[in-house]
């Protein structure tokens, strides 16, 4: 049987590479498409939900943006307005055309054309990006910054920016181009807290955005791009480089002719005077930063309720001007009983510089410090009449040395606080610790380093004015501390959502040490060292100053007032004739007399027998002439030789000794000096015990006589300090 042969199997033609990549670019370009109509079915929806939620036309112009804060003064008034600031929604038809054609020449000129979002123009920045290396201009339309301004922030995130876009096109479907328009000029920020062009051309110009000029039209409009770079309050210049762009962009655009554009008159503009900001500023700076840690709301206006009293506010004003010497700034710090902050003045004037030396600035405190120093003492156990012996020491090499170049020998606590012998602090500083005085001083509020080298006793440290005002007024408080606040309630659409409850439960020092410590304040007032604070009531208060006379304190209370003055320059220079006793004493008092006026007279809880002679001037020498002596102090606390050796004294006689080069005229030997011991002391203030005479009993005659007493006080070897 024969056998058929079957066929050989067909092989099939290999497919052509072309076509293989045609038929996966078809599947690519389909996969494509359904994705393409799945986002944009998804964009539609998106964008339908979105137009739903948008509030109405009527709704947009009535919601301001931002949250503003209106600040009063203890009495109620308002003495500042923070955050947005909006003026009269002016409609489509009452814009000026200048002003919208600037607007749309120079931050959307196809506005009119695109759906809200702008392809030409995204392309246009991203080729900017790649062709300069960094983005210079953005592709945000007018409706996108619409959307940006009203509904979201101006964080650069993608997820902002496609939620910009889908708001956008929602924006675009449910208004009018003119309705976004003029949303857009009535809304967008131009800087200053100006809100729309009507606000915006009040606070530059001084008139309504209804009849802007070419010219100022050009300014606000170049303002959106950088508000704060092209502010005319801040850099005029700038601000009319940035309008002359915006003309020659409408030109381009056709909106004007180059006639018109060389006929705008940017330079010849003339901008509303800044209103004149007072010291009220310096206290609204210091509190209005607490209501983030007082509150949580951050966009219902907001009402702020605070303590300060325009009139003391007025009156510690004229106290700094009036007697801050001609070219040193001044600082005050006034609190009540609670630690409410009455009156707060951060330098002489708030226009020229906002810095605020009463919270901010930092300086040595001088002899002021001092209150730490006997607090310490006086919690150790020392009594005021303790007696102790004024006489030289030496603490790790450090000397002090008082202005009188004069030891006193015994002494009584009262007196050297009265006189502010620096040796006995020094003493005082040693017995009880140099860490128990700085202890004492972060007890009573001081928030600044407080170093712990002997040399601290004498005010080392810098210090805060306010920090210390709290602490004397801590003392004035009977040893209760009190703390400063300047924000009583804050109340948001009526409703009452802080309130201030001032704590009374934080005992720094027992009663009894704060009414020691009042007791020597009282001294260094009615001895002369304070003279200058005297006000006819009872005071109680302490002067500083430091070395060669750069800063000037003093701090008191009276009748529920605890005031702080500082003086000096900011770049801390010496100021000739500034010493605690003088310039500050006098402000103190300026402000204080006034400020008290109304007020009952209080006396304190201790009554003293004071000292009838100012002996030394209240001023700190670290070696040698008070404050601008022969001896600064280092790092570490030691003496730092400067000028001339102090002049040598008899160890004996405490007459002078001249050196040999000196070329003198010959004059008649001083009288001895007589020793300031407790003995004198009682004779000069009538203290002597009296003997009965054989002629009735009569007193005694003093050794010596009282003016011949004046005239041999505590004086300086070198020359004569003037009385504070």
């Amino acid at each position: 049987m024969a056998r058929t042969r079957s066929a050989p199997p067909s092989r099939r033609s290999p497919t052509p590479p072309a076509s293989r990549w045609r038929r996966r670019l078809v599947v690519f370009l389909q996969v494509m498409v359904g994705i393409g109509v799945l986002a944009l079915g998804a964009l539609a929806i998106a964008v339908y939900i979105a137009m739903s939620q948008l509030p109405s036309f009527d709704s947009l112009k009535s919601s301001p943006n931002g949250q503003m804060i209106r600040v009063h003064a203890a009495d109620g008034t308002v003495i500042v307005s923070m955050g947005p600031s909006f003026g009269e929604w002016l409609p489509y038809g009452q814009i000026p055309k200048v002003m919208r054609d600037a607007t749309v020449s120079v931050e959307d000129r196809r506005f009119r054309s695109h759906i809200g979002v702008d392809p030409v123009g995204i392309a246009r920045s991203v080729k900017v990006r790649f062709d300069r290396g960094h983005w210079t201009q953005g592709g945000s339309t007018i409706t996108q910054q619409l959307a940006r301004t009203v509904f979201l922030n101006n964080q650069k995130k993608f997820g902002r920016k496609f939620r910009e876009g889908i708001l956008a096109f929602a924006l675009e479907w449910k208004f009018s181009k003119d309705q976004i328009l003029e949303l857009y000029l009535n809304k967008v920020y131009y800087g200053g807290g100006a809100y729309g062009i009507d606000a915006a051309s009040r606070k530059f110009f001084g008139h309504g955005a209804d009849h802007l000029s070419l010219a100022e039209a050009a300014v606000i409009a170049g303002l959106v791009k950088a508000p704060s770079n092209y502010s005319p309050t801040a850099d005029a210049e700038a601000a009319m480089g940035r309008a002359g762009v915006v003309l020659e962009t409408m030109q381009e655009t056709g909106a004007i002719t180059a006639s018109e554009a060389a006929d705008a008159d940017v330079s010849g503009l003339k901008l509303a005077p800044e209103p004149k900001q007072n010291s009220v500023r310096y206290f609204t700076d210091w509190a209005l930063p607490q209501l983030d840690t007082l509150i949580d709301e951050t966009t219902e206006p907001l009402e702020v309720w605070t303590t300060l009293d325009l009139t003391m506010q007025r009156q510690a004003d004229d106290a700094i001007r009036a007697n801050a010497p001609p070219g040193a700034q001044g600082a005050l710090v006034a609190l009540d009983r609670g630690g409410e902050v009455r009156a707060m003045v951060g330098g002489k004037d708030y226009v020229s510089s906002i810095y605020n030396r009463a919270t901010q600035a930092v300086r040595q405190p001088g002899s002021s410090f001092k209150l730490f120093v006997y607090l310490a003492a006086l919690e150790a156990g020392h009594k005021p009449e303790d007696s102790i012996v004024d006489e030289p020491v030496t603490i790790n090499g450090w000397s002090p040395r008082n202005d009188s170049r004069r030891n006193s020998g015994a002494v009584s606590l009262r007196t050297a606080f009265a006189y502010s012998l620096n040796t006995v602090a020094a003493k005082l500083g040693q017995e009880v610790g140099f860490n128990t005085v700085a202890d004492m001083a972060r007890r009573f509020g001081i928030t600044t380093p407080v170093n712990v080298h002997p040399s601290m006793v004498l005010g080392t440290s810098e210090v805060r004015v306010i920090d210390m005002t709290r602490a004397f007024a801590s003392v004035a408080s009977k040893g209760v501390a009190v703390t400063p606040y300047g924000i009583t309630r804050v109340t948001a659409n009526g409703q009452t959502i802080y309130t201030h409850e001032v704590d009374r439960s934080h005992v720094l020092v027992a009663p009894y040490v704060a009414a020691e410590m009042t007791d020597l304040l009282q001294t260094a007032v009615n001895t002369g060292t304070g003279r200058a604070a005297q006000i006819g009531r009872p005071v109680a208060g302490k002067t500083g100053t430091t070395t060669a006379s750069k800063d000037g304190w003093f701090l008191g209370f009276s009748s529920g007032i605890t005031t702080g003055v500082w003086m000096g320059r900011d770049d801390a220079k010496p100021i000739a004739g500034l010493h605690g006793g003088t310039a500050p004493a006098k402000a103190w008092a300026a402000f204080m007399k006034p400020a008290t006026a109304n007020r009952p007279i209080e006396q304190f809880d201790t009554k003293v027998t004071l000292p009838e002679w100012q002996l030394e001037p209240d001023e700190e020498s670290y070696f040698g002439q008070p404050d601008n002596g022969q001896m600064a102090v280092d790092a570490d606390g030691n003496p730092i030789e400067q000028g001339q050796p102090p002049v040598p004294t008899d160890a004996q006689t405490g007459d002078t000794i001249p050196r040999p080069d000196a070329d003198q005229p010959e004059v008649a030997p001083a009288p001895p000096p007589q020793q300031m011991n407790q003995d004198w002391i009682d004779r000069v203030t009538g203290r002597e015990r009296r003997e009965p005479s054989p002629a009735g009993r009569q007193p005694l005659q003093r050794d010596v006589p009282r003016d011949q007493v004046q005239t041999q006080r505590f004086q300086s070897d070198q020359e004569e300090r003037p009385n504070q």
